[in-house]
């Protein structure tokens, strides 16, 4: 029997559109705090810290959302091998309006936690709960989604 393999790979211009927004704020900020400096040092500090973090996140972002997520028979991994959410430990998958979930994307419900992890711009793993999307586009995450909830149906499906 053929295994079943989807890939959901990010989108370029989804890519660049959240590094270079990431990145334009990260420099705004550091800008705002070296040229025109507020004269309390703790927001001095607060605009530098935070245009830090913002280019740090940009990067973390542009090289995270490099990665490809894989579904096989198996669960959703990383193309790298990396497992997100191995197929035994998935409860079920949402993809409901008010989801707290990212962008274009799906959450993943877990029977148990697997800890945290994340990469910025196509999944983070927090307790029993997995976000993907982010930089992906729409209509390849809903595929994935509708084919791992029924994955998830057909593993819960009673043997006769």
């Amino acid at each position: 029997m053929e295994e079943d393999r989807f890939e959901l790979a990010p989108s370029p211009a989804r890519r660049v559109f959240g590094l270079l927004t990431q990145g334009l704020l990260g420099l705004i900020l550091l800008w705002i705090g070296m040229a025109h400096p507020p004269e309390a040092l703790g927001w001095r500090a607060f605009l530098l810290g935070s245009g830090a973090v913002a280019l740090v996140l940009a990067i973390r972002g542009w090289t995270g959302s490099a990665v490809s997520l894989v579904l096989s028979e198996k669960g959703l991994f990383q193309a790298d091998g990396t497992p997100v959410a191995p197929l035994e430990v998935i409860d079920s998958i949402d993809r409901a309006l008010f989801t707290f979930k990212p962008s274009n994307g799906f959450l993943i419900r877990l029977k148990e936690p697997l800890g945290r992890a994340w990469v910025p711009g196509m999944w983070w793993r927090i307790g029993r709960r997995v976000g993907v999307g982010g930089v992906t586009g729409g209509a390849e995450t809903k595929i994935v989604a509708d084919a791992l909830s029924a994955m998830v149906a057909r593993r819960d499906l009673p043997v006769e």
